[in-house]
Parts: structure tokens; sequence; C-alpha cells
């Protein structure tokens, strides 16, 4: 099952994400977690979610037009993390078009990363 985190400026978790509805191949819209990002969008770095399997993990359409969305609401650009089973990236905007986002692999795990795993 995919499950989220949001993160902070600090890269520390600010709410557990794990909706009714998730599955192993995506997490449901939500107004809680929309909640969470407006009342924390000045201390936001990102959200991070899992995809389960292994290998180095990317992005899908749904998981880009989501960070463009959300981005633009926010009115700041994020860091989006992606976990698989044994790698991250973090997924960043490099422009100039609204859906231009490039994964990059992350050398050491954050210490969040884990228990996103098993969420």
């Amino acid at each position: 099952m995919e499950a989220g985190v949001v993160l902070d400026r600090e890269g520390l978790p600010l709410h557990w994400h794990v909706p009714a509805g998730r599955t192993t191949g995506s997490l449901p819209d939500s107004r809680e977690l929309w909640d969470v990002l407006w009342a924390n969008r000045n201390a936001l770095s990102g959200f991070a979610h899992s995809h389960p399997g292994s290998g180095i993990p990317g992005p899908s359409h749904e998981d880009v037009t989501t960070f463009s969305a959300v981005e633009l609401a926010l009115g700041r650009r994020l860091d989006w993390w992606i976990t698989s089973g044994d790698a991250v990236v973090v997924v960043r905007w490099r422009g100039p078009g609204s859906y231009d986002y490039a994964a990059e692999l992350v050398a050491e795990e954050p210490a969040w990363a884990s228990r996103l795993r098993v969420l």
C-alpha cells in the first residue's frame, strides 16, 4: 500500500498520511492532507510517498500533475520524495514547462524512509 509523509524544512515528519482507500498504486485525493499542507505551508520542505516494489522509483504522470497543482496552489516549489523497497529519489521541478520534473537518486536515505516503507 502507498503511504505518505509531509516534511518540514528540517526534513522531519509533520504528518503521516495513510488514508482509507489507498492502494498499491495510488493515494486518493484527501481534504485532510490538503488541510495539513495549507496549515503548514510556510514550514514545508516537501512530501514523500512510497511506491511498492524495488528498484529506482520514478514519478507517474498522476504524481507530476499533482506536484504541479499543489505547488501552484501553495505558490512555491517543494521537494517530492518517492521511496521503493530499496531506493529513494527526490523529484524537483526543472522547468520550463509545468510538468518538467526530474528525479535524482538519493545516496543517503532520510531517517523517515524506513517508517514510510513499513506504513
